[in-house]
């Protein structure tokens, strides 16, 4: 299995979990020259842009300390390119999570982190 299909089958282990959890599906793998956004979902009014994490081992750390500087800014600029093309979605409220996502697709675990970083 690829980098690339590890990362696919978290990604959808995550969304249902996710959705599970009351979030709705706006998009997957939204990408543009400026980023790359894993899940964009919608908490009622609130649109929620989810940077997904494998961790095979814990020893390289959590799923939010993988996102750093230079990854929450992609992540910010990807999201401003997605409510430009969105721009009712512009108009409310949004936020960044990180999920952490270890053991096995069959039996996973989950570090959801809500509104894991500021924008401002």
């Amino acid at each position: 299995m690829t980098a690339r299909d590890t990362g696919a089958t978290w990604e959808s282990v995550a969304e249902a979990h996710l959705c599970a959890a009351g979030l709705r599906t706006l998009q997957r793998n939204f990408t543009c020259r400026l980023g790359e956004i894993d899940l964009v979902m919608a908490e009622r009014d609130c649109t929620v842009f989810v940077e997904v994490r494998f961790r095979r081992d814990a020893a390289h750390g959590d799923g939010l300390a993988s996102v750093g500087a230079a990854k929450r800014a992609k992540l910010l600029r990807a999201a401003q390119v997605w409510l430009l093309a969105h721009p009712r979605r512009a108009e409310q409220p949004c936020r960044f999570d990180v999920i952490g996502c270890s053991g096995t697709p069959q039996q996973p675990q989950f570090d959801w982190i809500h509104n894991a970083f500021e924008t401002c």
